[in-house]
């Protein structure tokens, strides 16, 4: 693959949250490196999901499992299933190594979560660590942090 140039990183962050906010779980999915992780920290600044606990630190056999899970057909609370909407800032190239094909892009973003009456909106930062493959970026880490991620939290039942 050629070095990505900075609109196509971008590009790729807005199609994941696309993928996401369209129910298209599989082939976002397949946006994750095989050793890629979805993480969530638990408090501000946390620098070690191994060392502390988190909202959310999933591989993608978990991640995958959780899919699974979303279409099943005894998931009684999908039923009716839960929908998303994502409000993005537009994303911003961080840090970028054409060497190691790495790539780190930041976006901020309102994110909304409803199923029947029950709606929540949570606000944060998506990170997400990009990296090049013979299939295209794929995500090594999407690290997820909420505004208020120290709260008590219902059941987030999608991705954010």
């Amino acid at each position: 693959m050629s070095h990505p140039s900075d609109r196509q990183l971008v590009d790729f962050v807005l199609h994941e949250a696309r993928l996401i906010d369209q129910g298209r779980y599989e082939e976002w999915l397949e946006l994750f490196a095989e050793d890629g992780v979805y993480w969530m920290p638990l408090a501000p600044g946390q620098t070690d999901a191994r060392l502390h606990a988190s909202l959310m630190h999933e591989d993608k056999l978990l991640l995958k499992i959780r899919v699974e899970r979303l279409r099943g057909p005894r998931t009684f609370s999908q039923q009716p299933a839960s929908r998303c909407h994502h409000l993005l800032q537009v994303p911003t190239v961080e840090s970028r190594d054409d060497a190691s094909g790495v790539y780190t892009t930041h976006c901020a973003f309102h994110y909304v979560e409803t199923r029947r009456d029950d709606q929540q909106l949570i606000a944060g930062w998506a990170t997400h660590t990009l990296v090049a493959t013979p299939a295209g970026l794929r995500i090594r880490l999407k690290r997820v942090d909420l505004v208020n991620c120290d709260a008590a939290f219902g059941n987030l039942q999608l991705f954010i």
